[in-house]
């Protein structure tokens, strides 16, 4: 749907002060009509001639345009929860994502992130991490750039707000996400990526991930970091910002530095609660161009208003009419000087 406006080339101020100069023109062409009538060969028909012409000109002084005021989106009717772990543990820089390279867990996490949104084309994605607590950073959303700018600016919370890892720490918030999808979508089909190295330092006994099967359609739990593990850095947080040092945490039993190790027997039982896959990423070993086999098919359509920044000058009509009378005009001159020869 388009609609009509007006967005004068030479702006407001001159394209109002210069058309209100061209209706002046109309006007005088019709008063000194009227008053020369009697002594002037001036036709009525050569009078109206210029009033219009005046007119349409100071119709192109201010520029119709067309504006755009509704866009059309599809969007594939597939919804992927990308939950992040951000404990002190996905600092340590023992992952490798489909290189030899070492980097932090919490690294490969981001590149997993990017490879997944990229598998899944015009779907739609939730953001959220946890560690101390869970939270939904990015709401439901078809923009693919919000979730990747997301996930770069994750960091690792600080060490000090630990009190050993808890891998249940996000199920209250997923089933309420995941309850509010459904209830919202109930033909989406919804698809959990759980990104964490596994690791359960807590002393409580983690709750099963199987309450969330009522509401998914498929499930992965993505492995990051390395069974051999490495120590983990300390981390400090100031106003925002998260800082890691060159100094390590302490593990209290031992006095020495302590060890964070992927666990892979939790990522695979976590993942047969949910009735899903467990992917444990390294070397040679992405996400890129993995997608579950439980994507929907289908589609659905959504419709926005929205006022268009760039604008569409249509003068050409105008331009055409002005002309056409400007040929007239120049005929009607030819003609009178012929006769007055």
């Amino acid at each position: 749907m388009t609609g009509l406006t007006l967005s004068p080339s030479l702006g407001w101020i001159a394209g109002s002060i210069l058309a209100a100069s061209l209706v002046i023109a109309a006007i005088a062409c019709i008063v000194l009509h009227v008053r020369r009538r009697s002594n002037t060969d001036e036709t009525a028909w050569a009078c109206a001639r210029r009033v219009v012409l005046c007119l349409v000109l100071a119709v192109m002084a201010l520029t119709p345009s067309i504006v755009s005021t509704t866009t059309s989106t599809a969007v594939n009717n597939t919804d992927v929860l990308l939950a992040v772990d951000v404990t002190g543990s996905m600092a340590v820089t023992d992952a490798h994502y489909g290189s030899t390279q070492s980097i932090s867990r919490l690294d490969a996490a981001k590149k997993a992130i990017g490879d997944i949104t990229d598998s899944y084309a015009n779907s739609s994605f939730v953001g959220l991490h946890f560690g101390s607590g869970a939270a939904v950073d990015v709401p439901l959303t078809p923009d693919t750039l919000a979730v990747n700018d997301w996930a770069n600016k994750l960091t690792v919370e600080a060490t000090s707000l630990s009190a050993g890892s808890s891998l249940d720490t996000p199920l209250n918030q997923l089933l309420v996400t995941l309850k509010s999808i459904r209830d919202s979508h109930p033909n989406d089909r919804i698809v959990l990526y759980m990104i964490t190295d596994g690791e359960q330092t807590s002393q409580k006994t983690r709750r099963t991930y199987s309450s969330l099967r009522q509401y998914l359609d498929d499930a992965f739990t993505i492995g990051v970091g390395s069974t051999s593990g490495g120590n983990i850095p300390l981390v400090k947080s100031d106003v925002g910002t998260t800082d890691t040092t060159n100094q390590w945490v302490t593990d209290p039993s031992t006095g020495k530095p302590g060890v964070s190790r992927m666990d892979r027997k939790n990522l695979t039982d976590m993942a047969d609660e949910m009735g899903g896959t467990c992917i444990i990423t390294g070397t040679g070993k992405t996400l890129q161009g993995q997608i579950s086999s439980k994507a929907s098919k289908q589609w659905s359509i959504s419709q926005t208003v929205r006022r268009r920044e760039r604008v569409s000058p249509v003068v050409w009509p105008f331009a055409m009419a002005a002309m056409l009378l400007l040929a007239l005009e120049l005929g009607s001159w030819a003609s009178y000087t012929r006769r007055s020869l």
